[in-house]
């Protein structure tokens, strides 16, 4: 089955080598400032190791893994340092040779900025290796015994969702999959590190590529990258010359990029919003996660570093790095030259659907695709917003084909029902409406504001109806034991006569009439004999010795 349209009229394209198709149009979307032939002066480097790493246990979407060292253990490259505890959970692997200082909280990326339990190496700048493993042959493997060797990995989503890899496998495993699509589309501003490996490694991507092709059993594979990438398309076409990976090339606007709209641009179907993409016969992977897939079953290395991008106008040299995962923000910002003074805010990831970081000691991430030192210029102060005047060019410019003034309203007025009616949970937050809106309204931050709002209420729900379970379960299991139970006859002691040899007493109404009628007057007579005694003179008191007369 084929999904992609006829070749590119465009000749420039097309006389490149390599089979390339043209996407389906999509809604929506903006053309922004993209901010990216900075950081694609030069080519990718590798950092010099730091003196300390910080590699945070949960990294993904997910559970936290268990650290399986402790303080004080030499660990080396490559070594296990932490096990998965479950399939959302990921093994993680020491990125550079040094001790073990400590296992402690520390600030990481993500959008609170809350603390979690990192391990914390004092690398010795050696890099010494574990005993090296000889590459495998993937082509002689089978399904089963390939899949063990990318989940052993610990990879996760290199997109910025962060999912992890292995989870993703297992729900495509259960389903017939028909396409996998590779996105390279990295369609938000300041971000070039897919585009970066592309151009320098695109044999590994292809590579990477048939690999998860083989090992989800997917029919056909494409690569999904937008058109003003043309370095990265001609590195592609010559790669796949020997390949049945295809190309497909995507409309140069954002957010080209999101999971739903690069599977409308190739496929033509639009996934419905409680669909994942397995259901509709696809699996997507970022080409990050497709290299270090390669990584991972061609050379025998798991998961410790990735391409990210440094760069924002403080930063005297921007450059995409090959960062060993666990690298201090700050570390990668004094590499390159930040300008202090210029600097005014950081963001991770790009400057729409970035968050911003305030803790530059942060450790860099498996899914940090980007890191923006980034000047008032580039990022001005807030503007107070001002009343919505219903123009509709957030409607326009919404992928997902919401009406984001409509989903104002109900965010300001609470309105649950209406909230999920208008498909709040559909939107991407991709920020393309908060851009264009002249009045400046922060919209993505009042969604998601209402998003968690709903999240906590349906959590509180869904805990009251499982204790309310719980004890209807409980009083149940009370009753049930009663009723199973043998019934016990108590021992009395030998002195108190049973009920049958009691007297049985019996009733006379007019017996009861005497005796009400004996008790008043007893009464009665009790209330005189106190008021004589309280009329009756006093006795005068006789001295000692005196007879009475």
């Amino acid at each position: 089955m084929r999904l992609f349209r006829n070749m590119f009229a465009n000749s420039k394209l097309r006389k490149m080598a390599g089979v390339q198709s043209i996407a389906h149009s999509t809604p929506g979307g903006i053309t922004p400032h993209l901010h990216k032939s900075r950081s694609l002066r030069s080519k990718i480097m590798a950092i010099p190791i730091p003196p300390h790493l910080l590699i945070p246990l949960q990294q993904q979407q997910g559970t936290a893994s268990a650290a399986c060292v402790k303080a004080g253990d030499r660990v080396l490259k490559y070594q296990k340092i932490a096990d998965a505890t479950d399939s959302t959970s990921l093994d993680i692997y020491a990125p550079s040779s040094g001790v073990v200082s400590m296992i402690q909280n520390h600030t990481t990326i993500n959008p609170a900025e809350k603390e979690q339990l990192c391990i914390f190496i004092d690398t010795d700048g050696k890099d010494e290796e574990l005993a090296e493993i000889d590459a495998i042959e993937w082509q002689t493997l089978t399904r089963e015994e390939l899949l063990p060797v990318i989940r052993n990995a610990g990879i996760c989503g290199m997109g910025g969702a962060g999912f992890p890899l292995p989870k993703k496998m297992e729900t495509s495993s259960n389903r017939e999959i028909h396409t996998l699509i590779v996105n390279a589309a990295e369609c938000e501003p300041f971000i070039t590190a897919d585009q970066a490996l592309i151009r320098e490694r695109s044999e590994a991507v292809i590579q990477g590529a048939e690999i998860l092709q083989y090992a989800i059993n997917a029919k056909h594979c494409v690569i999904a990258i937008e058109r003003s990438k043309g370095d990265a398309i001609a590195a592609l076409s010559k790669s796949i010359s020997h390949s049945s990976v295809e190309i497909v090339i995507l409309d140069d606007k954002y957010p080209a990029g999101g999971e739903r709209q690069v599977i409308q641009a190739v496929s033509g179907k639009e996934l419905q919003a409680n669909k994942l993409p397995a259901d509709a016969g696809i699996h997507l992977q970022n080409v990050g996660s497709v290299y270090a897939v390669y990584r991972a079953v061609a050379e025998s290395k798991p998961c410790i570093s990735r391409i990210t991008t440094l760069t924002g106008e403080a930063l005297q040299t921007p450059k995409n790095f090959e960062a060993l995962i666990g690298t201090p923000v700050s570390f990668l910002f004094d590499l390159c030259g930040i300008d202090k003074k210029n600097h005014a805010k950081t963001v991770v990831g790009g400057s729409l659907m970035g968050i911003e970081l305030m803790d530059t000691s942060a450790p860099v991430m498996q899914s940090s695709n980007c890191l923006i030192a980034g000047s008032l210029a580039e990022f001005p102060d807030t503007i107070p917003e001002q009343p919505c005047i219903r123009c509709g060019f957030c409607a326009e410019a919404c992928p997902a084909g919401l009406l984001p003034q409509q989903l104002l309203s109900y965010s300001r007025s609470e309105d649950a029902q209406q909230l999920e009616d208008h498909g709040l949970f559909d939107c991407i937050e991709c920020g393309a409406c908060s851009y264009v809106c002249p009045s400046k309204i922060p919209l993505v931050q009042y969604y998601r504001n209402s998003k968690e709002q709903l999240a906590l209420s349906q959590e509180v729900f869904d805990t009251s109806k499982g204790w309310q379970a719980r004890f209807q379960d409980h009083q149940y299991r009370i009753k049930k034991l009663k009723d199973e139970a043998e019934p016990r006859t108590a021992i009395k002691p030998a002195n108190i006569p049973s009920a049958e040899e009691k007297p049985q007493g019996t009733f006379s109404k007019d017996q009861a009439i005497l005796d009400v009628a004996a008790a008043v007057s007893r009464v009665k007579a009790r209330r005189k004999n106190v008021i004589a005694s309280s009329e009756s003179p006093a006795k005068p008191i006789q001295a000692d010795g005196e007879a009475e007369t």
